[in-house]
């Protein structure tokens, strides 16, 4: 337990009286725990500052987004308390606070009877989270992207992914090169597809938008009794992107037939039938507001978020394992040998890929 909750809680205009702090969830990047008084509950996360460099932006994206999904979300006849996240202010009057050694920490409502789930079991479930993040880009839809702090340079900039994976190559500052040969090669062989969505952006074929950047399926909270998507959350990665990169990262989370650090990679496999259903539902909602153009490279947006998590992976590998958190040695060797074999069988099934958007964007 982090020795400077006992001094963050405190700052936050919650109720009076005891309080227990637990940790929370499994992610990757920031701290995460649960507080419990006797009239509520509440997410408490230090804002890992490596990540995010400039936290107090991604606090002000997520202000803004938020403040702004909460009016369409009245407007639709929602709770907009329980549809999107809801920040609690400090005793102060802001929204985050500083423990004595800097971290920046802030705090959530809980959303209450709500599950995640890790991984969807069932198209169904996939289905119902594509639904989900589709509402989230229909809803936010009209918000003007370009008002937003990029909070993370190039987050989903695919070229400028394999810049930094060339630039890790170079450096090799953990000493990892000589057993990746064969993963970099096998980037380098796809060199020409990282630029295809950024290019598209450029001419000015598909428009800047508001996006969520990280859209796993345990990042949306499910209702305990109904089983539909109720919130989308982790917002840290909220700012301008594309359409296609957002649904891309869910079908290299979802339709992966394996976990995303299996070490055997024959069990890693792109799933049509869960493809299919994701897409049914993303397009049920953000069909509505995204263009031709940008439906037609939703399987580009899958293809190269799966690439280009797969050399954000084996960068970090190479740079030692500074970004993502690692539970064994190779963790991230073992992750981007996930993404690219997932990579080469979306290639195989690359037209019928393009098939099911083309029939899901028709209905």
């Amino acid at each position: 337990m982090d020795k400077n909750i006992e001094f963050v809680v405190p700052q936050f205009d919650i109720p009076d009286g005891a309080w227990t702090a637990e940790p929370y969830g499994n992610g990757h990047i920031n701290d995460t725990y649960l507080v419990t008084t006797g009239e509520g509950r509440f997410i408490l996360q230090r804002v890992n500052s490596y990540v995010f460099p400039k936290p107090e932006e991604v606090i002000s994206n997520i202000l803004r987004v938020t403040d702004y999904l909460r009016g369409v979300i009245r407007e639709e006849g929602g709770d907009p308390y329980r549809e999107t996240l809801t920040l609690v202010q400090t005793q102060k009057g802001g929204y985050f606070t500083y423990d004595p050694e800097g971290g920046l920490w802030r705090m959530y409502l809980f959303v209450e009877d709500t599950i995640s789930r890790d991984l969807p079991d069932t198209p169904e479930l996939f289905e119902l989270s594509g639904e989900a993040f589709g509402r989230f880009q229909r809803q936010i839809g009209s918000f003007p992207a370009d008002t937003l702090f990029e909070t993370i340079r190039d987050f989903h900039n695919t070229p400028a992914r394999y810049q930094q994976l060339q630039d890790a190559i170079t450096r090799n500052e953990a000493g990892r090169l000589d057993e990746v040969a064969a993963e970099i090669e096998f980037c380098r062989e796809r060199e020409r597809d990282v630029h295809v969505l950024m290019d598209a952006l450029a001419a000015g074929e598909i428009p800047l938008r508001v996006t969520h950047n990280d859209t796993k399926l345990n990042n949306v909270l499910l209702d305990a009794k109904t089983g539909r998507g109720v919130c989308v959350i982790d917002l840290d990665t909220v700012m301008p992107g594309l359409a296609a990169y957002d649904f891309g990262d869910s079908i290299r989370f979802g339709a992966n037939t394996a976990e995303e650090d299996e070490r055997d990679l024959s069990r890693v496999q792109l799933s049509l039938t869960m493809f299919e259903a994701f897409t049914r539902g993303y397009l049920s909602e953000a069909g509505k507001v995204l263009t031709q153009r940008e439906i037609e490279l939703l399987p580009m947006g899958a293809k190269l978020m799966t690439l280009e998590c797969g050399m954000r992976f084996l960068a970090d590998h190479l740079n030692g394992d500074k970004y993502f958190k690692v539970h064994r040695p190779g963790h991230n060797l073992d992750r981007a040998r996930t993404q690219f074999e997932l990579v080469r069988h979306m290639e195989e099934n690359w037209a019928q890929m393009q098939d099911i958007v083309a029939k899901c964007a028709k209905k």
